[in-house]
């Protein structure tokens, strides 16, 4: 099998940038690589997904809980992996991927109160990683970027917001992030500096393949 590499991480922390730049540094170094990104907005599978984050089923993310959402979600992946990347994979191809799995334990662990995390956790490893048969990562890299710095990447970003995108629910989605990769032995990259400003891409972009070259040699 290949390997498959998640850069995961809040909204506005550069987990687009970072997966390009990964992406383009292995294909220039000769390897065989592909990058997938999530949600795939373009695929029919997405179509849950896009109702969610727009807010037809409510404009507060509790609407829905956690597990109907991480449904669609896990949708999403399985169309995309049988439809676009399984062979690469199975041929051994690096995959670098830009969210995966690792997002629902983020925004849909935040949900729940502290006592069901574990339970939950569990199920979506087993519903994903078993029931669905969706490759488990390799390496997941967590980009760390203060909630207020994420919010301020967002407004930067100027687009529509979904439902995700605000103080309250960033919040405990940040929480529940440093808790899943405690649990997921994710390796987190600080992505600002002593002084509480962004890094440069370029020094985040070092640090990443840094935290994955062990894999890609």
């Amino acid at each position: 099998m290949g390997t498959l590499i998640v850069i995961d991480g809040l909204d506005g922390s550069g987990k687009n940038t970072q997966t390009k730049l990964l992406y383009e540094t292995l294909l220039s170094a000769g390897k065989k690589v592909k990058l997938v990104s999530f949600p795939d907005y373009e695929s029919p599978a997405c179509e849950p997904v896009k109702l969610y984050l727009n807010g037809a089923f409510g404009t507060d993310p509790e609407s829905v809980n956690c597990y109907a959402a991480s449904t669609f979600y896990a949708v999403d992946r399985f169309a995309s992996f049988r439809l676009h990347w399984q062979k690469e994979y199975e041929e051994g191809a690096i995959i670098i991927a830009n969210r995966y799995t690792t997002a629902n334990a983020i925004h849909q662990l935040a949900k729940l109160p502290e006592k069901e995390h574990d339970a939950f956790l569990a199920w979506l490893y087993d519903f994903e990683f078993q029931k669905l048969g969706l490759p488990a990562p390799d390496r997941t890299i967590f980009l760390e970027v203060p909630v207020e710095e994420s919010l301020r990447l967002i407004d930067v970003r100027g687009e529509q917001k979904d439902i995700h995108e605000n103080r309250a629910h960033l919040q405990k989605a940040y929480a529940a992030a440093m808790e899943t990769a405690e649990k997921w032995h994710w390796q987190k990259i600080l992505c600002t500096g002593e002084d509480g400003a962004l890094l440069p891409i370029e020094a985040i972009r070092t640090l990443v393949f840094r935290a994955v070259q062990d894999l890609i040699g």
